[in-house]
């Protein structure tokens, strides 16, 4: 347990800290913070995608810990998305966060689909 604990949590340093750092580059290219968001949390979905199809195939558990649970999940955050959510509705942009919404969920779907085939899971 405490192995799993070290491994989840030696991943999700780097992964916090290259959220942040894409997060910034990508701001003042896109028209608001959270159109950023959406494009780490895209290429997150992709690369589990790929992981999980790789973990079939060949990698450890410890790797997938790693990797998958504190890089990956770090990388991509479920509870940023949401502040962001509660921010558009709060400056009465509905359509935009219903437009965040769908593209978050339908892109990060298709991504990990897209990762799942490129790694020869589907």
């Amino acid at each position: 347990m405490l192995k799993s604990i070290l491994l989840v949590s030696l991943g999700a340093g780097p992964g916090a800290w290259l959220r942040f750092r894409l997060i910034n580059h990508f701001e003042p290219i896109v028209p608001a913070k959270h159109w950023a968001t959406l494009a780490v949390n895209i290429g997150a979905s992709f690369c589990l995608g790929l992981l999980v199809a790789l973990n079939q195939l060949c990698l450890s558990n410890q790797l997938m810990l790693l990797l998958a649970t504190g890089f990956l999940g770090s990388l991509s955050t479920f509870s940023t998305f949401v502040v962001e959510l509660l921010v558009l509705l709060h400056k009465q942009a509905p359509a935009e966060a219903l437009l965040l919404a769908l593209a978050s969920v339908v892109s990060g779907l298709l991504a990990l689909e897209l990762g799942l085939a490129i790694g020869g899971l589907q």
